[in-house]
């Protein structure tokens, strides 16, 4: 299949490659001409514009997005949806906002152009180990989409999941559940970090991988990581969330369902970017006032 991808970063740009390693081609581009210009000698056709990408399409034109999600995002579709015809399709890949994917599916079809919202997760790692797709769309627009699907997915790794804004829901919540299992990881690591043994945490999350019922891939990070930085030296307690956390948590509350794991891991990352935290001094301060418990000067 021919296709344009707009928006080059490491996941988009990875996405180009292994799409051109499926025999596709593929039309790139980026507000920066650095990824075209390294795309092009693997392969891809360059675009040094919307209508640049659109008119380098064949008559079904099928447009994939990998740009930031928001505003850049709605935005981009705006434009695409006066510039594209009836019949042509607009793949968004980034972590869009579920509720917007299905607004932005209204206007599109308004127009008789055709959306998909794709939740994709693989990171920097697609690339070698494939994309998990998690697919909302028309039954069969999605169809016609299957073969850049089956190029981008290991085995078994895309799904249809409903109309639009199904797949970035599922992927909405896939991230959420993803908030809580990386701050239990990373409790217990700090609980073994407070204790009187010395233990090397790389081996330990490569043994916990060994038939272990915690095993994950996650795991197979954080053994990466340990072996390159014992200590974690140098890397601030900061952690950053990029919204989905907040849509999900937003979600349960609107839903009546009870989240508290992922909500107190978003809250966990947002106490970490604080300087001093004041409901700490807040609580010893009271236990200071009720039980006479001793309170700890600032250096």
């Amino acid at each position: 299949m021919k296709i344009g991808l707009i928006g080059l970063g490491k996941m988009g740009s990875n996405m180009v490659l292994r799409l051109l390693k499926g025999k596709h081609k593929v039309v790139v581009y980026d507000r920066s001409t650095a990824p075209i210009k390294s795309l092009v000698k693997k392969g891809a056709i360059a675009a040094m514009s919307v209508s640049d990408l659109l008119s380098k399409l064949p008559e079904q034109k099928i447009v994939w997005l990998m740009i930031p999600a928001g505003e850049p995002t709605i935005q981009a579709v705006k434009e695409l949806s006066n510039k594209l015809s009836i019949g042509d399709i607009v793949i968004d890949g980034g972590n869009s906002y579920y509720k917007n994917s299905v607004l932005m599916a209204k206007e599109l079809s308004q127009k008789g152009i055709h959306f998909i919202d794709a939740g994709t997760s693989g990171g920097i790692w697609g690339l070698e180990k494939g994309y998990c797709l998690m697919i909302g769309a028309e039954i069969q627009v999605f169809k016609t989409c299957e073969p850049l699907f089956k190029t981008l997915a290991p085995k078994d790794g895309y799904l249809h999941v409903g109309p639009n804004g199904a797949g970035h829901f599922v992927k909405m919540i896939h991230n959420g559940i993803e908030y809580g299992m990386l701050q239990a990881y990373a409790e217990g690591f700090e609980i073994m970090h407070a204790s009187d043994y010395k233990m090397d945490f790389a081996k330990i999350s490569h043994l916990w991988n060994q038939g272990s019922v915690i095993r994950s891939w996650i795991l197979e990070l954080a053994q990466d990581a340990f072996g390159k930085n014992p200590k974690l030296s140098g890397i601030a307690a900061y952690v950053d969330d990029s919204g989905e956390g907040r849509w999900t948590v937003a979600e349960a509350i609107e839903r009546n369902v009870s989240a508290p794991v992922i909500s107190l891991s978003l809250f966990e990352r947002l106490r970490s970017r604080e300087k001093e935290c004041f409901s700490a001094k807040v609580i010893a301060a009271l236990r200071n006032e009720f039980g006479g418990h001793a309170i700890k000067k600032e250096v």
